[in-house]
């Protein structure tokens, strides 16, 4: 059946009017998100754009740098931390909205290196001395008083009694993500990792690898919040929301981590 031009016109007008509408809608929301959780929030952000027309616009860090940029007026409306403490910190001080606060992801910690040979499954290479077959130079961490993951490297190397014998071979990347270049560029033979850095569905993807028992380091709990430039973001309120979505948290689960 062929439209006759007067009802084409209306038809076009119509449709033009509802996709204006709904592009009137969308906003975009910029996220600060822990260096950790870098591959799946790209990911949630594929899937957040394609489900809501809201768009993320994600920078990815230290926890502990955030704190201080949101402190000075970045324009962050929601932030992914490594850790629980700073967004209620936020929170007390006012500069995230309360109630708003929720822990979307709990971290594994892994020690990594590029040599498939380097590192046991016991993480006993730690342990190793100069003369050793499997010994190292360089042990990259991320700085603990910037971040989550490098306070948990440091809680394992003193239970397992390293840290003295390791401690001048220490190298600090500001986050978790330096810390994983400066292994994968071989500025260090092995490093302390996110697990989910070096792992897809629950396989290390090259290289050695020890999981480290989650024993011996404080549960790396990461909380989101909503911050308080976002509170009347449709972008912002939106994502939040997406976060604790079963789409959401089937990438969460595929990257390692617990919910």
């Amino acid at each position: 059946m062929r439209l006759r031009p007067l009802r084409l016109c209306w038809l076009v007008v119509i449709l033009s009017a509802a996709f204006l509408c709904a592009n009137a809608k969308a906003e975009e929301v910029t996220v600060a998100v822990a260096a950790n959780f870098t591959a799946p929030m790209q990911k949630i952000a594929q899937a957040f754009e394609q489900d809501t027309g809201h768009k993320a616009k994600l920078v990815f860090g230290s926890t502990g740098k955030f704190y201080a940029q949101i402190k000075n007026g970045a324009p962050f409306a929601v932030l992914l931390s490594a850790d629980v403490e700073t967004p209620a910190r936020l929170e007390q001080e006012g500069a995230a909205v309360a109630g708003t606060r929720f822990t979307y992801a709990v971290g594994r910690l892994a020690l990594w290196s590029k040599n498939p040979a380097l590192v046991d499954n016991k993480g006993q290479v730690l342990l190793s001395n100069t003369t050793d077959k499997n010994s190292f130079k360089k042990l990259a961490i991320a700085d603990p008083k910037l971040a989550p993951y490098g306070t948990a490297a440091m809680e394992v190397l003193d239970r397992m009694g390293a840290l003295a014998k390791v401690r001048p071979k220490l190298v600090q990347g500001d986050s978790i993500g330096q810390a994983f270049q400066f292994v994968m560029t071989e500025n260090a033979e092995l490093g302390f990792v996110a697990y989910s850095q070096i792992s897809t569905d629950g396989r290390i993807t090259q290289g050695s690898a020890w999981v480290v028992p989650q024993n011996l380091y404080t549960p790396l709990r990461q909380d989101a919040a909503l911050l308080s430039l976002g509170k009347d973001n449709a972008a912002a309120l939106a994502l939040i929301k997406y976060m604790r979505t079963d789409r959401a948290k089937t990438i969460i689960r595929t990257y390692g981590y617990t919910l």
